[in-house]
């Protein structure tokens, strides 16, 4: 249940993102909005721990402003897997990670009440 609400998360964070920022761009239906969501959430659990040690230097020297271009690259990244989702520049891929970032910080204590009713 908590999978499939995180993946319906990505899904609606990622819509609004492309309805406030001009330069990310989605085509396609709810369900593929979902799919796209499932995407983000792989690229999440699995490319990004990785990304993350890697770069564990630049996020000490930058004290974790670095963070910005890892949520980017995650972005860009899912843009080079979907079809119908699209990214204009990377400095628009940063401002949607950025955005995606506040919107999941946001919305965490919904995560966190459907736990704790489990």
């Amino acid at each position: 249940m908590r999978i499939l609400l995180r993946i319906l998360l990505n899904g609606a964070g990622l819509w609004a993102a492309c309805q406030l920022l001009p330069g990310l761009h989605w085509e396609g239906g709810w369900l593929y909005l979902l799919v796209a969501g499932f995407v983000i959430g792989l690229i999440n659990v699995f490319v990004r721990p990785i990304v993350t040690f890697f770069s564990c230097p630049l996020l000490l020297l930058t004290l974790g402003l670095f963070y910005l271009v890892i949520n980017g690259a995650m972005l860009w990244l899912a843009d080079a897997l979907l079809d119908k989702f699209r990214i204009d520049s990377f400095l628009w891929a940063m401002a949607g990670g950025l955005f995606l970032a506040v919107f999941n910080l946001l919305l965490k204590p919904l995560l966190e009440s459907s736990d704790s009713k489990a």
